[in-house]
């Protein structure tokens, strides 16, 4: 069989490609090397935040926003053709500064985003805790964003999965061993059984995105950059909002359950749980919420973010016709989802990318 599209990758980033094809008749097949949504997808917090993420107004950034405001319609859409509920809250998010902390950076993120026209909040401590009265007394000063949202990542990646296969894409398990190019254009992918056919081929393989080969891109344009998390459960926390610290986070799941994180750090490919990542998270979260300093630790994993060579995704057709990528997410493929599944399918259908993926086109790393 001869598919028009093969997405290699099956992670929420795949898989919303995946499920966009084929809701416009295209017969898709996504190719993963294990459980859809087992690598980054799932080990991500789930934070949807282009206003903590971004620091400045510019196509990246808006093109956060734009996906952040499309996850309200997209949850909708999920539970209706996957039965799943992903868990979409707009709850807000609180940006806070101990006593002693230079709040500079505060005012600064507060004027550009003003001006930008967005809406943001300057608090004290007292009016911090009034929103989240577990909250430090440490706590001097915060922004308030109440537009941020949040999700579960481990839900949205089963919920894209079920919705893309109801939607008529095949998920097939298999080692990729490359692009398979024809007389200068896609013919498909070599995988360690043989060739499976294409007529187009997205990459979204997240940090493994360099490693396929026939791309085009170099080893260096996409790397792993590992994050250690951890999960907290207190039954007397009460946080609704998101909160960041300049040490980390914490994401409240419900039920006085946080998932916590999360570091940063250059180590390959290697996904081990490290004594000093978690020593530095859990005393972020205690910091940030005493009342944590008690709670049970439920579990702790890492995960592989993508990270670009350059600070920007790469989305959009490649150097070979029929090739597209979809990688390079980094800190913001949770959020990223739904505009970039809607403009790379865009791009597949069309054999062009949309004019907002001009500034993230793979042909920048073309060799």
């Amino acid at each position: 069989m001869v598919f028009d599209c093969a997405v290699i990758g099956g992670g929420v980033m795949g898989s919303a490609i995946a499920l966009r094809l084929a809701q416009a008749g295209q017969k898709v097949v996504v190719l993963e090397k294990s459980i859809p949504g087992a690598e980054a997808s799932s080990a991500a917090g789930g934070i949807l935040g282009p206003q903590i993420e971004g620091d400045h107004d510019d196509p990246l950034f808006r093109l956060c926003l734009a996906s952040r405001d499309a996850y309200g319609p997209l949850a909708l859409e999920l539970i209706e053709r996957a039965g799943i509920d992903v868990g979409h809250r707009r709850s807000g998010l609180l940006l806070v500064k101990y006593a002693g902390e230079d709040v500079g950076p505060l005012d600064a993120r507060l004027a550009w985003q003003r001006a930008a026209g967005l809406e943001v909040e300057r608090l004290d401590g007292d009016q911090a805790r009034s929103l989240e009265p577990a909250l430090s007394p440490e706590v001097a000063a915060a922004l308030h964003f109440p537009n941020e949202a949040r999700l579960e990542p481990r839900k949205l990646a089963q919920a894209l999965a079920l919705a893309a296969q109801r939607a008529g894409a095949a998920f097939r398990k298999g080692i990729v061993r490359g692009v398979a190019v024809e007389d200068g254009k896609i013919a498909g992918v070599d995988l360690d059984d043989g060739r499976l056919p294409a007529g187009a081929v997205v990459v979204a393989a997240g940090a493994w995105t360099s490693k396929v080969a026939g791309t085009g891109l170099a080893a260096d344009v996409v790397r792993p950059v590992r994050g250690q998390m951890t999960e907290l459960h207190h039954p007397e926390l009460v946080l609704e909002r998101v909160v960041f610290t300049s040490r980390g986070y914490l994401v409240p799941r419900g039920g006085g359950t946080v998932v916590t994180g999360s570091t940063m750090e250059e180590a390959g490919y290697e996904k081990k749980v490290t004594a000093a990542g978690l020593s530095r998270i859990l005393a972020n979260a205690v910091a940030a919420a005493p009342l944590l300093g008690s709670a049970e630790v439920v579990s702790s994993w890492s995960g592989l973010r993508p990270c670009p060579k350059d600070g920007l995704p790469v989305i959009g057709a490649g150097a070979v016709p029929g090739l597209y990528v979809a990688s390079g997410h980094h800190r913001n493929g949770i959020l990223l989802v739904p505009e970039t599944a809607r403009l790379l399918a865009a791009a597949v259908l069309a054999g062009r990318d949309p004019e907002e993926l001009a500034p993230f086109s793979p042909l920048r790393f073309a060799r």
